[in-house]
């Protein structure tokens, strides 16, 4: 079980499904139990709690009632009577507070500030609400109630200062706002609010907020400010450099290539020649680097692209594309490149995007990026063709590739990658220069500690060298030899196996040659079991887990148990590498072991326990991504992504529609809350065109959910959905049903088609009623809050409780933005905004920007029409840098036009002109129309004499 007491008391089973605590009485119990902490609480004790003051006759045997009750729910051994009362038996990490205090103090122990910030927001995200909402008032509660808000506040201070370190400046201003107004005497608050505020060019109204803070102290306290932040007032006013914030007015650099784990050798001169020649004001926009498997293109392409990160104002970015099969399209490169990018969750909302790659030109054609494409020597003609298309749409877009052969089109510039430099002699000196020795010995020390080059093994290193032709990936697989053999007889070892007849390297040039005898000499040298762990891990894509290689490489001959133990062998050898919790094989020994792997007859048994085990893991994922577990679901299966893809291409190659269909049917979801919902429409198709048998119910479930994808994906009109027809039919859980004909029926009604859609909507919320299934009522009941503002407030009240009882934070940021639509309607704006910053928050917290860029624009309309063009001004700000990064076409419309009238209140009227005429340029390439409208009429506003609104044509919209 787990608890939560941060927010309405809720009790978790360990499925992360929410369990039911009957009678108020009973919840009051376990709260009493929870406040204390594991600790006895005598009988007499939780009388005086329970009744306040005023126990019943007969009181203790009523407790004892109580007691039962909860043993019920939540097991007998969990609740033990001992000599000084009552105790809950509780696990570490089961209570949220004790979770949210371990975050904290992790995260003030950290000490980058990007980490230190991530788990700041973790802790925090584990709040639901004010902490022990249902006994607040409760005598037995207060104490604890205070500390943990005490403790609440702490981190927010701290997250506070981290955001300002990360240079969340005007993000921050705005946010701290209405925390200070509630705690308007905290200093240390004060201070980042402060901050905040003039580093995000608002000095005035940090000195103001100083002078507020002095009123308040002398007229509660009749005290004054403290040493420090009246230290930061002076600051201010003397605008002291340390104040300014870093790099100011400079986008941070944005990337996701991986840190280096070890120094790269030997490639000085060619790292500078690659950086040249992806200077942004080079000619050449595209560079190749060739050259065998195992040489090291990847660890020299990642070195220079880090090297020219800083020139690159959107940034640098790798896009792995070894786990695409040797079949796809352009489209399905442009479409790694577009989750990469993070612009899969807005694609959705775009058109034309049956044409992937030249929507992927016109989202990026104004950005100045590089992408590094990494592993295409079996995708060759896809990504030629992808490149042109994309080059030429892309001014400022720079390619760098890895492949094993040049793509060959025009305006390709080829650089060559050779092995490392071969000793020249066996003089220990001449020897030493070498750059393939330098590696071999840096390898060898870290394998065997105190390994180094000397005038006896001088000799001996350099012949292994040789051998091996300064190929590093085979330098680095047989430097570990060394923990068991003397360089004299590895050198013999090698000359040894390099003399026995070729049997699997015909046709390949002598390095190639060279490379495959070194992997085959490292396979002989490994047991039966090993050599099986190794071949079966070839299967991934991208890597694995602990626990996916067990149930991958497992089989009759191979016991689970044991995998993990084969794996550490297989690390120390350097064929498999560990990085950050993951498995993977280098990409030359990837290709060894597939090879292997149809040696020995295993490939279809393999590729069908990979299908089954990334099926399990998904449908385990779509169990959790409901519920409390929800961010950290949608996290792991961001880290699955390029296997689940392989599972289904396997799947649906091997005419194994069971499986293809329980996958899709399983992802579905997540692709809604990622925004992939392109990628669901390719992926769920695919899946119901695959040959062989599947479950009726699978091929209903996935038709229906096709149906919802399509009516969100396509124009209006252009989905064909007869009239009156429930795609839902025949599916026999009531639960998943309730659950399709909600996302239908939302689909319809996003697509025009109301009347059909609100009945559907009806249907669903009758279904989770019937089944007793809360998050289908509570999305319904959401829904409908919708459909009549006016009338949907106790809906919308009754869906939020709902979603937040669950855990659901998707959930309540749907019924956040439903119960603001309530408020506005009602004409209450300070709930109405209090809602749309709550919602934000979750938005910004899932990684859910579409949401996140629509609560900003209310937010800064809801600004504008209170008379704070200033304040308006920021929010616009931030949703357009939201929707540029993120290539969300309606949100850059709709935040161009709010600057714009924004520019236009405080007089701007050059600035106005410019924003809304970007709209305008906008609108008409993206081929949108909503806004166009009030563009012009901002525009026409602005050439009036007097640039003001008549109050009759005022509406917030």
């Amino acid at each position: 079980m787990r608890y939560g007491v941060l927010g309405p008391l809720a009790v978790w089973d360990a499925e992360g499904r929410p369990v039911k605590i009957p009678e108020a009485k009973v919840r009051v119990l376990l709260a009493d139990l929870l406040v204390h902490g594991g600790r006895p609480v005598p009988a007499g004790r939780l009388v005086e709690d329970l009744w306040a003051g005023s126990p019943p006759g007969g009181s203790a045997n009523t407790l004892q009632t109580k007691i039962s009750q909860l043993r019920r729910v939540l097991g007998r051994e969990r609740v033990v009577r001992e000599p000084a009362g009552y105790r809950l038996l509780l696990a570490d990490g089961v209570v949220d507070a004790l979770r949210f205090q371990e975050l904290a103090e992790r995260a003030r122990a950290h000490r980058e500030p990007a980490v230190k910030g991530d788990l700041f927001a973790d802790a925090l995200a584990l709040w639901r609400g004010p902490a022990y909402a249902d006994v607040a008032e409760a005598p037995f509660a207060r104490g604890e109630i205070i500390r943990l808000e005490e403790l609440r506040l702490s981190v927010l201070e701290d997250q506070a200062e981290v955001r300002l370190v990360l240079g969340e400046y005007s993000a921050l201003a705005a946010e701290l706002g209405e925390l200070v107004a509630r705690h308007p005497l905290r200093e240390r608050l004060r201070m980042a609010h402060m901050r905040a505020l003039y580093q995000a060019g608002r000095q005035g109204e940090a000195l103001r907020s100083f002078q507020e803070l002095r009123r308040q102290l002398a007229e509660e306290l009749g005290a004054s400010p403290g040493p420090a932040v009246s230290a930061l007032h002076e600051a201010i006013l003397r605008q002291e450099p340390h104040l300014a914030p870093p790099a100011a007015g400079r986008p941070r650099r944005r990337t996701n290539l991986p840190a280096p784990l070890t120094a790269l050798i030997g490639r000085r001169e060619a790292v500078g020649r690659v950086r040249a020649r992806l200077d942004p004001g080079s000619t050449a926009r595209l560079v190749t680097l060739t050259g065998l498997g195992g040489v090291g293109k990847t660890r020299l392409a990642t070195a220079a692209a880090r090297d020219v990160a800083g020139r690159f104002a959107d940034g640098v970015w790798l896009v792995e594309l070894s786990g695409l099969s040797a079949g796809s399209t352009p489209d399905d490169i442009a479409e790694r490149i577009i989750t990469t990018l993070g612009l899969c969750d807005t694609a959705a909302t775009e058109p034309d995007l049956d044409d992937l790659v030249n929507w992927l030109g016109q989202a990026v054609a104004d950005k100045r990026l590089l992408l590094l494409l990494d592993n295409c020597e079996h995708v060759v003609e896809a990504v030629a063709a992808l490149a042109g298309t994309v080059l030429s749409a892309v001014p400022g877009g720079h390619l760098l590739v890895t492949s094993q052969e040049a793509l060959g089109i025009p305006g390709e510039v080829v650089h060559p990658v050779p092995p490392l430099a071969l000793p020249e002699d066996t003089d220990p000196a001449a020897v030493a220069r070498s750059s393939a020795v330098e590696l071999f010995v840096e390898r060898a020390a870290a394998a065997v500690p105190g390994f180094a080059l000397d005038a006896d093994n001088a000799p001996a290193v350099s012949a292994i060298c040789r051998r091996l032709d300064g190929i590093p990936l085979a330098l680095e697989l047989v430097a570990p030899r060394l923990r068991t053999l003397s360089p004299e007889q590895l050198a013999a070892c090698l000359d040894d196996r390099f003399t026995l007849p070729e049997v699997h390297a015909r046709g390949l040039p002598a390095r190639q040659r060279t490379l495959r005898r070194m992997l085959d000499w490292s396979w002989e040298l490994l047991t039966a079991d090993e050599r099986t762990v190794l071949r079966r891990l070839a299967v991934h894509a991208d890597g694995c887990t602990l626990a996916s290689a067990e149930a991958v490489c497992a089989g009759p001959d191979l016991p689970a148990g044991r995998v993990p133990d084969l794996l550490a062998r297989l690390v120390d050898r350097s064929l498999v590498v560990r990085e950050a919790g993951r498995f993977r094989l280098l990409e030359s020994v990837a290709a060894y072991g597939a090879e292997r792997l149809a040696e020995a007859g295993e490939e279809a048994a393999v590729r069908a326990a990979f299908v089954r085990c990334y099926t399990a893991l998904a449908e385990d994922a779509d169990d959790r991504l409901r519920g409390p577990d929800q961010r950290h679901r949608l996290e792991h299966l961001d880290a699955e992504t390029v296997n689940l893809r392989r599972a289904l291409d396997l799947a649906v190659a091997g005419h194994d529609a069971g499986h293809a269909l329980r996958l899709v049917n399983a992802l579905a979801w997540y692709w809604f809350l990622r925004g992939r919902l392109t990628e669901a429409r390719r992926s769920i198709q695919a899946a119901l065109a695959a040959g062989g048998p599947a479950a009726p119910a699978a091929r209903r479930a996935a038709r229906a959910w096709l149906t919802g994808m399509e009516l969100r994906t396509s124009p209006a009109g252009a989905t064909e959905v007869p009239a009156g027809r429930d795609p839902t039919a025949g599916l026999d859980d009531p639960v998943l049903r309730a659950r399709l004909q909600w996302f239908v029926g939302t689909g319809l009604t996003g697509h025009g088609r109301h009347l059909e859609g609100r009945c559907l909507v009806e249907a669903s919320l009758t279904g989770a009623r019937a089944a007793r299934d809360r998050w289908g009522e509570a999305a319904a009941l959401v829904e409908r809050a919708g459909h009549a503002p006016g009338r949907g407030g106790p809906q919308a009240e009754l869906g939020a409780a709902l979603f937040q009882e669950i855990g659901d934070r998707w959930g309540r940021l749907r019924a956040t933005r439903a119960l603001a639509l309530v408020a506005e309607v009602d004409g209450d704006r300070a709930r109405a905004e209090r809602l749309h910053r709550e919602g934000l928050l979750v938005a910004e917290e899932l990684g859910l920007w579409t949401e996140a860029v629509e609560a900003l624009t209310w937010l800064g309309r809801t600004a504008l029409s209170g008379g704070h063009a200033r304040r308006a001004t920021e929010l616009y700000e931030r949703a357009l840098s939201i929707s540029v990064e993120r290539a969300y076409s309606r949100g850059e419309i709709h935040a161009e036009i709010g600057l714009g009238r924004a520019a236009r209140l405080r007089g701007d009227r050059e600035t106005a002109g410019h924003h809304l005429n970007r709209a305008l340029a906008k609108i008409r390439s993206s081929g949108h129309t909503a806004g166009a409208a009030e563009a012009r009429a901002e525009l026409d506003l602005v050439a009036r004499p007097d640039g003001v609104r008549r109050s009759s044509e005022w509406r917030v919209r």
